[in-house]
């Protein structure tokens, strides 16, 4: 399934390339059960070909059941240091087990460069079960103050 454009000032492969090579948490907005709304950060990695975010997390964790609730998300990837850009869209997810901790350990990689810390051995601990998140954006919007920042020094 194909992405959509963007709307703003990336094309589809300056969205693909920051995705990729942007390790800051993913910032998904989803549903309670009760329909209230809740925010979190996730680890993500962005595969251009299938045009999908996925994330990681404990089965037993609240997003769980939230998004077996109600599948629709909002999401954000942005910078957190100046010069400010970023990507947000919508969409759905699914949640399915990830018995092998595939996402897991491509994350565990992606954020911390080796799965020897503490963190990682704990997170790949047996007796946690895990799954993966997929999100399939329908909706996609960048934006860049690069040069509008340079121009305030």
């Amino acid at each position: 399934m194909d992405a959509p454009l963007p709307s703003g000032p990336w094309s589809r492969d300056r969205v693909d390339e920051f995705l990729t090579t942007t390790t800051v948490p993913v910032r998904v907005s989803c549903r309670t059960p009760t329909d209230d709304l809740w925010m979190l950060s996730l680890w993500y990695e962005w595969d251009p070909k299938l045009s999908e975010l996925r994330c990681a997390t404990s089965a037993s964790a609240d997003v769980v059941e939230f998004l077996n609730a109600h599948d629709d998300v909002a999401f954000e990837i942005s910078t957190n240091d100046p010069p400010y850009r970023g990507v947000r869209g919508r969409g759905t997810a699914t949640v399915e087990p990830d018995d092998e901790k595939r996402v897991l350990r491509r994350l565990i990689h992606r954020y911390l460069g080796d799965d020897d810390s503490a963190l990682a051995q704990q997170l790949l601990s047996p007796e946690r079960d895990e799954v993966r998140i997929r999100i399939h954006p329908t909706k996609l919007h960048t934006w860049d103050y690069a040069s509008r920042m340079s121009q305030s020094k």
